[in-house]
């Protein structure tokens, strides 16, 4: 069996140096915050390209403080309008929401999974003060059309860059580094995976990093005074060590991810199977490799026959999940359509050839 995921053989090559890491760890006694954390923040702000890079507990609390530090310094308000990709994982919704802000969905392109820049200008009114842009499955956004878009329409730009790791324009500006300010999740699964929940900001802004900062630490910026109601959305420092162990190895990973996502985009090649679009450039990290097939439940059930794992990223979306019940009535029908097609087929950097030689044949096999 070809899982869809192995955690073990993507893990097992860092065993000594995590060892090694944890018994520092255990010795120094910094386990929340401390030199760990503030040097894992560095290292991915360079990595990025970024002044500032504050260490979270997870991609959700990520995007949650960006929106709350907006709020801290004044500069969004309660009720405040935010476009959202209608085609995402919910996380991203949820921040919005969680932050009493209200989202504004907008349709995906047809062409890929990324949100339609016409379709944000056409939904834009006085009401909206920021547009949050998903690098859905590691593919960039078209950043140039966001960025004029926001300067154009005084909004916030910011990323959920969750899944887009490394992702960059031709130009060489980084995932991270295209909005105002982005989240980044480093959950197990992810290009750069965590042994736990883990998450980032990223942003050039000095006023909101200081915000942001506060607010993830009980709302405190000094010991027992709290200037803010706060939460406890803090990097666990033994995280940051893990993390900055597999940074330095990214770039080989990567590769190896990008090597494997362009031998399925050459060598499938079937008429019931639509393959993403691979640019070649850099601006796709694929974190994912989606499909789309027009009858889901037969196509996996092949996979399944074959020994081949999958996953559907992601089969309700957003707007008619249970916990969003007074978006339901809502019709998006790129985003509905795109929900019932789309399958996950196995790629990370620990496949062998031979493994991806067989989810490919099996995939041509399919009729």
């Amino acid at each position: 069996m070809i899982p869809f995921f192995n955690i073990k053989s993507e893990n097992e090559s860092y065993a000594k140096n995590f060892a090694h890491e944890l018994s520092i760890f255990m010795e120094n006694g910094q386990f929340i915050l401390g030199d760990a954390v503030t040097s894992f923040e560095n290292q991915y702000a360079a990595f990025c390209g970024t002044k500032f890079c504050i260490g979270t507990s997870n991609g959700l609390d990520a995007l949650r403080l960006i929106f709350e530090g907006y709020k801290s310094l004044g500069l969004l308000s309660e009720g405040d309008e935010v476009l959202v990709p209608a085609h995402t994982y919910i996380a991203s919704v949820l921040a919005v929401i969680q932050s009493n802000l209200k989202p504004v969905f907008v349709e995906p392109k047809e062409e890929s999974y990324g949100m339609d820049i016409n379709e944000a200008i056409r939904l834009t009114t006085s009401k909206v003060k920021a547009c949050l842009v998903v690098h859905l499955y590691g593919e960039l956004i078209d950043v140039k059309a966001f960025q004029n878009f926001a300067k154009e329409h005084d909004l916030f730009l910011i990323e959920d860059a969750a899944q887009a790791h490394g992702a960059e324009t031709k130009k060489g500006l980084k995932a991270g580094a295209i909005g105002d300010a982005a989240a980044f999740s480093f959950y197990p699964t992810k290009n750069i995976g965590a042994l736990g929940d883990a998450g980032a900001i990223t942003t050039n802004n000095e006023s909101l990093v200081g915000q942001i900062q506060m607010l993830q630490n009980y709302g405190s910026s000094q010991k027992h005074i709290h200037k803010k109601i706060g939460f406890n959305m803090r990097l666990d420092a033994l995280q940051a060590r893990f993390l900055s162990v597999k940074l330095s190895d990214y770039p080989n990973l990567l590769n190896r991810r990008l090597a494997i996502a362009s031998r399925y985009s050459e060598q499938i090649n079937n008429p019931k199977i639509t393959i993403p679009v691979h640019p070649q450039d850099g601006s796709h990290v694929f974190h994912l490799f989606v499909v789309r097939v027009p009858d889901r439940k037969d196509f996996i059930g092949f996979l399944e026959s074959n020994d081949v794992g999958s996953l559907i990223h992601y089969p309700i979306p957003p707007h008619k999940q249970e916990a969003l019940e007074s978006y339901n009535k809502l019709s998006f029908p790129i985003t509905e359509r795109y929900h019932n097609e789309v399958v996950s087929i196995p790629l990370y950097s620990s496949l062998t050839d031979s493994q991806v030689q067989r989810v490919i044949d099996v995939l041509n096999a399919y009729s």
